[in-house]
């Protein structure tokens, strides 16, 4: 009889044959970080709860347990094209493909006979399901009756409200094991949950004392910028550069909309770069195309919105763009997390505008209120990340509750490349703390700035917090000062904000040692966006696509000169965008001019010259390398022949009559003009203004338009309302302005 081994020696034992393991199934000579520990916890019929970055082996920590485990493994997962993607890589380290399957609603009768009939016979190890399959009566009775290893919730960040892909049916996975009646292991797996979505999962999957491991959220590959959304042309001619410059280098552009996946693949295409859209509305089909297409590399990027990536196993992703900024700093992490995961290049640029901030405002307007409050505080973590001057590595990772040393970024964030100034702010994260306690930590970020500026909202009111002591103490700083002081206290742990309470701000110990005995802070201040002219990276590689403000400054200065001397609005001569796109292009030539947006032949002939003397000579003295070899295509508007809306227009149709030929509808139409117009090509629509409107009227509102400064319609139907006439009408006119005058 041999001697008991001790428990080092069983422990060795176990080591190594998980490793043998390891290399048997998956061909891995060695485990990744805490994965070894993960499996031993699962295999040991503890619950445990993972969280670790994309990148850094989740599905390893199910995938082996349940090749080694006698009985199938049940695999929670969110999504169709994920479940194909995992299914597929696990087949492909076997001999085998019944060693797993998916079950949902993608299978037809047949093949869901087939599954289940393997899974029966012992053959399945894993078996992947949504969770609207297991609450389905059939599933349940067959699940009964099969022996069942463990189950594993993969993404499940999406069981809590704070997580940012919630799954209300997420919420009844436990009840429905129950219902399956087999008390087994339950492992839970996600790349982002901060402290409170971690505490979710656990309480809403009832996990039994859970083994708990997290991974560290730093990507130190990860190169994070936030560049400025300014003109969407501008915008959509960088994207296209900084794409040209990774030729062959896989990434990935994240929108909002589905109508926009298609138009920016459309403009990728037509640019020369192999790209597709992929979004939920695309039949399935065409979606498992793309994604196959993309890891397979025919297809360089994929314009997609939140619908595409989890669990995408491509680690060579070199680029992650964000058109729009996302729901949250979960959605961000998790869609940043894709790219890289090779330990390689990922860099990660998001363009950033106050305007896509109210647009997903506007997108909550409908909902309950708590979900609306609940998505603004999310929105508003978002906000602040993108503007922070600080260290955007040390900013995450504060969120997702990790201390962050920033002096070992290494400039891999867009702020440790360029720092900004610091500034001492002993003073002022003292009042701000002060502040805190002294309206008894009840205040939001944004109240507290309230309060601390001055300001009588009808918050600060009702509680009598204008006649505070500390009440406008700050109101020689402004509320982006504020902001910048409140974020840095709140990434030294002077500050909590308590998420379950709204976001209110509570003082810390540290924050409360501060107050009694402050000491030298410096930080530097955010950045204001309201008027962002733009910005980019300064890696070596980035040629100057990127708008240049003392440049831009001389063609309006030039642009106003011409326009005295000629007696016409400055916009005439060239539209502001135009301006912007010179001070970005530096065109030289008539040629290189007419590629500009908004510049027609006759246009750059007739006002070109001298803007064109003006840049040749700016980018003689100051040395400037012209992106002169890049000349970004266009896409052709298809909602319309615009040639058939010229002849009509020849032939005196009315425009109504026109617009329904066309099947749209007259604002469209109306835009359709204007894209002719700015072309260079003249339209004579006084048929059509004469029938709907007096003379006098289209008098004043041409000579309005003489006039201004600018030819923004709001502005000028706040100028002209006393007159009667509605914005269809001064936008008419304007169309017949700007087709005189500027063509």
């Amino acid at each position: 009889m041999q001697p008991n081994k001790s428990e080092k020696d069983m422990a060795v034992a176990a080591t190594a044959s998980l490793t043998s393991s390891l290399k048997e199934y998956f061909g891995f000579e060695k485990f990744k970080g805490q994965q070894e520990s993960i499996i031993k916890s699962v295999l040991s019929g503890n619950d445990t709860l993972v969280i670790m970055p994309t990148g850094g082996g989740k599905s390893l920590c199910y995938q082996l347990p349940a090749v080694m485990s006698e009985g199938t493994a049940i695999i929670v997962s969110p999504l169709i094209a994920l479940m194909k993607n995992q299914v597929d890589l696990v087949r492909s380290y076997s001999s085998n493909d019944d060693i797993a399957h998916f079950l949902n609603s993608s299978l037809n009768k047949g093949e869901i006979k087939q599954v289940k009939k393997d899974i029966t016979d012992g053959k399945t190890k894993l078996l992947f399901v949504a969770p609207e399959t297991l609450t389905k009566e059939e599933n349940i009775d067959f699940l009964r009756d099969v022996k069942i290893s463990f189950i594993a919730v993969d993404e499940a960040h999406c069981i809590s409200e704070w997580g940012h892909d919630f799954r209300p049916e997420y919420r009844r996975i436990r009840a429905m094991m129950q219902l399956i009646g087999q008390d087994v292991a339950m492992v839970a797996l996600t790349a982002t949950a901060t402290p409170k979505v971690q505490t979710d999962i656990i309480k809403n999957l009832g996990l039994r004392e859970p083994k708990i491991f997290m991974s560290s959220f730093n990507r130190t590959n990860l190169y994070y910028e936030i560049r400025p959304k300014v003109k969407k042309e501008v915008v959509e001619r960088q994207i296209i550069q900084y794409i040209k410059q990774h030729e062959g280098k896989s990434g990935i552009i994240y929108v909002l909309s589905r109508k926009s996946t298609e138009e920016i693949a459309q403009l990728l295409n037509v640019n020369g770069i192999k790209a597709a859209p992929y979004h939920a509305g695309l039949d399935q089909d065409v979606r498992a195309k793309t994604q196959d297409d993309f890891l397979q590399e025919q297809v360089q990027v994929i314009v997609a919105t939140i619908a595409f990536g989890m669990g995408i196993d491509k680690p060579d992703i070199r680029f992650v763009l964000h058109y729009n900024i996302p729901k949250s700093l979960e959605n961000y992490y998790q869609e940043t997390g894709r790219a890289g995961r090779d330990g390689q290049e990922g860099n990660c640029i998001l363009f950033y505008s106050h305007k896509d901030v109210h647009k997903l405002e506007k997108f909550m307007k409908d909902k309950p209120l708590s979900e609306r409050e609940m998505a603004a505080q999310l929105i508003m973590e978002m906000v602040a990340y993108a503007e922070t001057s600080a260290c955007r590595r040390k900013f995450v990772l504060h969120y997702f509750g990790e201390t962050y040393d920033d002096s070992k970024c290494n400039n891999m964030c867009d702020n440790c490349r360029n720092p900004k100034e610091l500034a001492e702010g002993k003073e002022q994260v003292a009042l701000v703390l002060k502040s805190i306690k002294e309206t008894g930590e009840t205040l939001m970020i944004n109240n507290l700035v309230d309060f601390i500026t001055g300001r009588k909202t009808q918050e600060i009111e009702n509680y009598g917090y204008h006649k505070k002591d500390l009440f406008g103490k700050g109101s020689d700083q402004s509320e982006l000062y504020w902001n910048s002081v409140i974020r840095h206290a709140m990434m030294n742990s002077f500050i909590l904000k308590d998420i379950e309470q709204y976001g209110l701000l509570l003082l810390t110990e540290e924050g409360n040692k501060f107050i009694k005995k402050p000491t030298s802070v410096k930080f530097a201040i955010n950045q204001d966006f309201t008027d962002a002219v733009g910005s980019g990276s300064d890696e070596e590689e980035a040629k100057p696509a990127v708008l240049d403000p003392k440049m831009l400054n001389l063609l309006k200065d030039l642009r106003k000169k011409i326009a005295k001397d000629q007696n016409i609005p400055t916009y005439v001569i060239f539209q502001e965008n135009s301006l912007e796109e010179m001070a970005t292009q530096y065109p030289i030539t008539i040629d290189e001019l007419c590629n500009i947006s908004g510049v027609s032949k006759g246009k750059a002939e007739r006002y070109g010259k001298p803007f064109l003397k003006l840049i040749e000579q700016y980018v003689e003295e100051n040395d400037i390398d012209r992106p002169d070899d890049f000349v970004m295509k266009s896409v052709m508007n298809k909602s319309s022949n615009k040639v058939a809306i010229i002849l009509s227009i020849d032939k005196r149709i009315p425009l109504e009559d026109i617009a329904k030929s066309r099947n749209i509808k007259m604002p469209e139409l109306v835009d359709e003009l204007e894209s002719i117009v700015m072309s260079g090509t003249r339209v004579n629509i006084d048929y059509y203004l004469e029938d709907i409107m007096d003379e006098e009227i289209i008098e004043v509102v041409y000579d309005y338009f003489r006039e201004a400064e600018s030819d923004d319609l709001d502005t000028a139907f706040h100028e002209l309302k006393s007159e009667g006439v509605s914005v269809e009408e001064i936008r008419l006119v304007r169309l017949k302005f700007l087709s005189e005058m500027a063509n």
